[in-house]
């Protein structure tokens, strides 16, 4: 069998609240392209890229979910294989913030127990329209051991970083105990990596 073209294949999901801006983090990171008006996500969607990180070439599978209620039961069957998840909230709403407590509790009920966690409080380029203050949500993060970033799609402000150091924490936690990174890349990677079938609605 040929070998791929890259490493690691690591599934990521971007959950939250609709109108949080998750689709505008997905845009930003994958095409690096804004767009305020961008419909909501009907279901769930997918982009891949491909980066480069302590010398590996990893595939991000980034997996964007609906956040309103009744697609509840599509999404969270997506939750299960994930190796990482962003949960994003918005700082100019305290609903979306209230949430995060919620969303938690789904990634328990529905994510396997290593999974990746990162709190994103996006929007954080509508300063004069903050509500929830920064220290509040780290405070959140730090309760629950997550990492924790805020962003902006629109100003491209700490996108890529969030998905680097997620993807960096994921590495690290895939090579734990295997020896070096050298020895890690010549692990099988059909044998590691994702195995369910993937299948996609419109965004």
């Amino acid at each position: 069998m040929a070998r791929q073209n890259y490493d690691y294949l690591f599934k990521l999901l971007l959950i939250g609240d609709s109108g949080v801006g998750k689709t505008c983090i997905l845009f930003r990171f994958s095409d690096d392209a804004f767009n305020s008006t961008f419909i909501s996500t009907i279901g769930i969607d997918f982009k891949i890229k491909t980066i480069e990180l302590r010398g590996k070439r990893i595939k991000l599978q980034i997996w964007d979910t609906a956040g309103q209620e009744r697609f509840h039961t599509i999404t969270t069957s997506y939750y299960r294989g994930a190796s990482g998840i962003m949960l994003v909230y918005d700082i100019t709403n305290l609903k979306s913030f209230d949430s995060v407590a919620k969303w938690l509790r789904t990634i328990d009920e529905h994510a396997n127990e290593d999974v990746e966690k990162m709190i994103l409080g996006n929007k954080c380029d509508m300063e004069d329209k903050r509500i929830i203050p920064r220290e509040k949500a780290e405070a959140v993060a730090r309760e629950h051991g997550i990492r924790f970033l805020e962003t902006s799609a629109k100003s491209n402000l700490n996108i890529n970083q969030a998905f680097m150091e997620l993807a960096e924490a994921i590495l690290i936690k895939r090579t734990a105990g295997r020896g070096s990174l050298e020895a890690a890349d010549r692990v099988n990677i059909t044998q590691t990596e994702n195995k369910s079938l993937i299948r996609c609605c419109n965004v």
